[in-house]
């Protein structure tokens, strides 16, 4: 398979992903009192977790919507969020929230270089890293 360069395609950045969950309501709850991310409904009964120029679309599981992935499953996805508030503070939210935290602080390496996360888990115990880079 040719790399990006060779094949003249340039990508710019990450739009939205989809998660499948078990529960909407509660997964919109999560985020948005956890991690902050503003829900917002769209087309038939959709629902999305907005946060910076990405957005999470959400699929209920079993999903009707298409195309969808070809097994799509509550609690695959392992995501990574880069946070703005320094990585002590989102430890101490989470404590505040009640969220028990895996692994971390601990030093991991991510798209731009070295940075340091922190892991949980969601309602749907897919893996949760929020991280801060130096």
């Amino acid at each position: 398979m040719a790399n990006s360069e060779a094949s003249g395609i340039e990508l710019d950045r990450l739009d939205h992903f989809v998660i499948t969950v078990r529960d909407i309501e509660a997964t919109c709850r999560f985020y948005r009192e956890v991690l902050g991310m503003r829900v917002e409904s769209f087309g038939k009964n959709r629902r999305a977790l907005h946060f910076g120029r990405q957005k999470i679309n959400l699929h209920p599981w079993p999903s009707p919507i298409e195309p969808k992935a070809a097994t799509p499953e509550p609690g695959a996805a392992d995501i990574c969020l880069v946070a703005k508030t320094p990585l002590d503070e989102v430890i101490a939210h989470l404590k505040a929230c009640e969220i028990g935290i895996e692994v971390g602080p601990k030093a991991t390496e991510g798209a731009e270089g070295a940075m340091r996360s922190v892991y949980f888990r969601d309602p749907d115990m897919n893996l949760i890293e929020v991280s801060n880079y130096p």
